[in-house]
């Protein structure tokens, strides 16, 4: 699926880093690498320069510790956290901009601008690089490793732990597992091995995509769609959501039928598009379609034996 969009992240040319290089003399202090014991001493200006870093940031650590996180953290389109982040700094991603906050801790992904990274190491700054999930284990090891690292591994037991009871309670057994496909702009579907392929199995959903022939970066025609469907068609993007043609997939009139023929559900793109714990609420409304589905293909088959 596409990676987390990094484009507030660029860095600038030769001209920029020279820029910073000379505005981090002025206002960094080399920090030393952590040594044990850090959890006694945990950083106190955390900046997260990456859209997934900053909403496990959100979800760990008080707002007080918090000096920056990336702008796209505020775009609804894209971040689960946009309501709980008023009063924060947001930051295009730039050094100078970075720097200004004097962070003890950057956050990032291995995605990340790595000339910014490297620019940040460089003058001192301690930067931790969290693996981004594409798996719920994945999600949980990304949550342990930013607990780790900001000193709240306490806080980050207890956010798995909450996870681990939402998706328990619903779970579905092994059997009678309806077909699930997930469909967003440009005809891009989700295919094996990502975190909707993962959210689907959590709610107890095959993911249909594994049976159709997709073509590059898993995409799947209208046509091929509407031909052979799911049993619940999942809105990995909300139809209105953009206005550009590449959304016109989920607006033609094709779509719309289909919708109104199967059981259709939108997990919009904050649930799934980071490895967080905003997963949850997609794995729910996909278990409650699923509960759905089997309901009515019960009562179908109880009027199909008692009825003559």
């Amino acid at each position: 699926m596409a990676k987390p969009i990094e484009t507030a992240l660029k860095a600038g040319g030769a001209a920029v880093a020279v820029a910073a290089a000379a505005l981090a003399l002025a206002l960094v202090t080399p920090a030393p690498p952590p040594a044990m014991g850090e959890a006694a001493n945990p950083p106190r200006r955390i900046v997260s320069i990456n859209l997934c870093t900053d909403q496990l940031l959100v979800d760990l650590v008080a707002r007080d510790r918090i000096a920056g996180i990336s702008r796209l953290a505020a775009d609804p389109a894209l971040s689960a956290v946009t309501q709980r982040i008023g009063g924060l700094t947001l930051v295009n991603g730039s050094a100078e901009e970075v720097l200004a906050l004097r962070p003890d801790l950057v956050l990032t992904s291995e995605h990340s601008t790595p000339h910014l990274v490297s620019l940040l190491r460089r003058l001192g700054v301690r930067v931790e690089t969290i693996p981004l999930a594409s798996d719920l284990d994945g999600i949980r090891a990304s949550i342990r490793k930013v607990a780790e690292v900001v000193g709240e591994s306490p806080r980050g037991d207890a956010v798995i732990a909450a996870l681990d009871r939402r998706i328990a309670a619903v779970s579905a057994p092994a059997t009678s597992r309806p077909t699930a496909l997930a469909y967003q702009v440009n005809s891009l579907t989700s295919g094996p091995g990502g975190l909707i392929d993962a959210m689907m199995a959590a709610a107890g959903l095959r993911n249909m995509a594994g049976e159709h022939r997709l073509g590059p970066a898993g995409r799947l025609p209208l046509e091929a769609f509407v031909a052979r469907p799911p049993d619940l068609v999942v809105l990995a993007t909300l139809p209105d959501a953009y206005a550009t043609r590449t959304a016109d997939n989920l607006r033609h009139p094709a779509m719309r039928d289909l919708a109104r023929r199967r059981p259709t559900t939108a997990i919009d793109m904050p649930l799934w598009l980071c490895g967080t714990p905003a997963v949850a609420e997609g794995i729910e409304r996909l278990a409650r379609q699923r509960r759905l589905i089997v309901e009515t293909a019960a009562r179908t088959e109880r009027r199909g034996v008692f009825e003559p």
